[in-house]
């Protein structure tokens, strides 16, 4: 049977004309899918910047905001590539069984909710039972400092995850042939390793750029009113307009002035980062092997390891995970464990946001790789020319960079115009507009890698698409698709800006977290039965419950397994 179905699927593959509907209908799903419904959103409401434009004020905090949207953005994605590869490559070359275990922590920061772990950074760094109490004041104060921790904790797994899948798939002959011929370890790494693996690095570098443009709930949590950045100020005005102290017009002409200005410039940037980076040569730093010699062995490795193990646990694993404190508190009080588990008061509508949020990721995992693996394959392969590819490329990136709450509404507007359709049906719109881009980058950079001499030997030899694919292609990029799946899945998981916009019936677990967070922070007790234990024990379980999958995930896809 398996044998048959692989015949027909060599089959099909060989027809030209049935390999480029793919690539057609892959086209078309993503414009009328993923591009398309914001973009319109937005442009429906251009008629409004000439409200802005009547109110200078307005306009230059706008301009202020989006310039530290670019400046953070860009500081933090090159802190994140530093930072990073040293990380991924303990992960991905390390001999330690307990890898598997530290590979996972280091998706951690994804599967806490935006505005959960903008919360539990504000605590651990500025509040006191942090770090705080140690110096009797605020370590790290409201603004633009630890709006950048924020950025580095939350972008940070991406690059981590990228270059991860990078390493993976990279087959070691040419560094060990290196090595033999007497180059130390970083001068293999330096002058074989990282110049194949360069298009994972840009796409690391992109992929934390964008989402550090566009991330919202969180970094509106820990800017407390000091700090702006583009989201910052479209969530700002849409809190002004909602409490009554600006008009409608202003509203949209600042949201839509705002929205724009990071599209256009952000795809600028992205263009020319593609550019730049494929010009740019490596091997670099000539002349650097005597230093190299001696970072290379037991000692500095050591050191080396221990500095990224550091930053990790200390930056971005304990910051993150500060909020689930309360989980631990709860171990001591048994009534607390039998209300959750038996779906006791709010625990009931925890259970059911928890199910939605995995079943809504499972589905948009499926769908990101079903959809974004013909997109990948079309950039990185230049299959209607290197233009159309650098178009398509560059395309990707808008649904990330737009702010996930603008987003949602745009997606929200476009999709109300169809009657009748299923707020889980919008969801999945709006989580596969947000995460496609994720998986396309990560699996395009990863195809990048290949050389097409390869296959192109393999088809000579009688090979057929589907066989080349499944022999060649899917051994050296199986890691890159679980890692841009697990970026997705993650992402998914944690997504609380659009999910917010696009469902008024539906709750996600983190929608449903954030109202319990703001319950507690209000101090109102807006919400019967919710404290911050309740709010700790719940991202506590959330982390524990993804943690746990996305372990398993990875021990059933080691070498060999797949």
């Amino acid at each position: 049977m398996l044998s048959k179905i692989l015949n027909i699927l060599n089959y099909l593959s060989s027809k030209k004309t049935i390999k480029y509907a793919l690539y057609f209908f892959a086209i078309i799903i993503f414009f009328a899918l993923i591009l398309v419904p914001p973009i319109i959103g937005i442009l429906t409401k251009t008629g409004s910047l000439e409200n802005i434009f009547e109110n200078p004020e307005l306009m230059d905090t706008a301009l202020g905001a989006i310039s530290a949207s670019f400046i953070i953005g860009l500081v933090v994605s090159a802190l994140d590539l530093i930072a990073g590869l040293p990380l991924a490559w303990l992960i991905a070359r390390g001999k330690s069984k307990w890898l598997s275990v530290l590979d996972t922590l280091a998706d951690i920061p994804f599967v806490v909710p935006t505005a959960a772990l903008g919360y539990s950074l504000l605590l651990f760094w500025s509040s006191s039972g942090g770090i705080s109490d140690l110096f009797g004041h605020p370590f790290v104060s409201p603004g633009w400092l630890l709006v950048m921790l924020l950025h580095f904790t939350f972008s940070f797994p991406v690059v981590v995850r990228v270059i991860v899948g990078a390493l993976m798939d990279y087959k070691m002959e040419y560094e060990r042939a290196s090595r033999t011929l007497g180059s130390p370890p970083l001068t293999a790494a330096r002058t074989v390793t990282l110049p194949i693996i360069k298009p994972s690095l840009i796409a690391a570098f992109t992929l934390a750029f964008a989402r550090s443009l566009s991330e919202t709930g969180a970094t509106f949590i820990v800017a407390a009113g000091v700090f702006l950045n583009g989201p910052v100020f479209i969530q700002t005005v849409s809190n002004q307009f909602n409490s009554g102290a600006i008009s409608q017009a202003s509203y949209e002409g600042a949201t839509v002035f705002a929205s724009l200005i990071l599209i256009v410039v952000s795809l600028i940037l992205f263009a020319l980062i593609r550019v730049i980076g494929q010009k740019m040569k490596l091997p670099f730093g000539h002349g650097l092997a005597s230093l190299e010699k001696k970072l290379s062995y037991k000692k500095a490795v050591l050191s080396r390891n221990g500095v990224a193990l550091g930053v990790f646990l200390l930056i971005v694993l304990v910051p993150s995970l500060f909020v689930a404190l309360p989980a631990f508190q709860a171990l001591a009080t048994g009534t607390t464990f039998i209300d959750v588990f038996t779906g006791s008061g709010v625990w009931a509508s925890y259970w059911q946001s928890l199910f939605l949020s995995y079943g809504l990721a499972a589905v948009v995992t499926v769908l990101g790789i079903l959809l974004g693996l013909p997109m990948a394959i079309l950039i990185a392969r230049k299959t209607f020319g290197k233009i159309v590819s650098g178009v398509l490329d560059t395309l990707i990136n808008i649904p990330i960079i737009v702010p996930s709450i603008a987003l949602g509404i745009s997606l929200k507007f476009f999709w109300s115009n169809i009657s009748g359709l299923p707020e889980f049906i919008l969801l999945v719109f709006a989580h596969l507009a947000i995460t496609y881009p994720y998986f396309v980058r990560s699996m395009s950079a990863a195809m990048e890698r290949i050389t097409i001499d390869m296959e192109e030997a393999s088809k000579t030899l009688g090979a057929k698409p589907f066989t080349v694919f499944k022999s060649i292609v899917w051994p050296i990029t199986k890691y890159s698709v679980l890692s841009g799946a697990i970026i997705v899945f993650t992402r998914s998981v944690s997504e609380t800006g659009a999910t917010l916009a696009v469902a008024t019936e539906l709750q996600t677990a983190p929608v449903l977290i954030v109202n319990w967070v703001n319950s507690v922070r209000t101090g109102l007790s807006t919400i019967v039965g919710v404290n911050e234990l309740t709010v700790g024990l719940a991202c506590g379980l959330l982390i524990l419950f993804s943690f746990i999958i996305l372990l398993i995930l990875r021990l059933l896809t080691k070498k060999g397994n797949v």
